[in-house]
């Protein structure tokens, strides 16, 4: 008789960067935009893009719709960082200065609240450490895991003694 197999544990900062991993292979968005995850962590993200000249409006100033984009990935990575798939629920955000031309901005996302399927986050996207947006996103759990399970192989470990076990039935 097997014993059955024991899933890895796994802590929660492991859990936050293996669901960043997982999620950052397909999106494309962010990469396309030249974002950098810069840290991750349970309930929390950190995302840095610099502003390029096709980033910017008619006054030659940030686009609104990318620091949005750079605040809405942020806030991504802070809410699937439990192993969980989440999307965005509701978003808003207050501009509060200008992005400028060629200026690296870092959107740090935080979990306000999280219960059952729905959380609250705030993330402020900053410029050379000065506040120029901020950002509030509620998001929606809806079902499923960014990890892919471990391979099980032939072995197995003994539930009691931990002991491994290529016994086979």
């Amino acid at each position: 008789m097997t014993a059955a197999p024991i899933a890895p544990t796994r802590t929660p900062q492991e859990t936050s960067r293996l669901s960043a991993e997982a999620m950052w292979t397909t999106d494309l968005a962010s990469q396309g935009l030249g974002m950098e995850i810069l840290a991750v962590g349970p309930g929390t993200a950190t995302l840095a893009m610099t502003l390029t000249e096709r980033m910017c409006n008619g006054f030659g100033m940030g686009h609104g719709g990318f620091i949005f984009a750079l605040a809405d990935s942020a806030f991504a990575f802070a809410c699937n960082s439990y192993d969980e798939r989440t999307v965005a629920q509701h978003c808003s955000i207050t501009y509060l200065r200008p992005g400028t031309r060629g200026k690296r901005l870092v959107a740090q996302a935080r979990e306000v609240a999280r219960s059952g399927r729905s959380g609250i986050y705030d993330i402020e996207v900053t410029q050379d450490g000065v506040a120029i947006a901020q950002f509030r996103g509620h998001s929606r759990t809806i079902g499923g895991a960014l990890i892919a399970p471990a391979a099980s192989g032939p072995e197995s470990r003994n539930e009691k003694t931990g002991a491994a076990s290529t016994e086979t039935t």
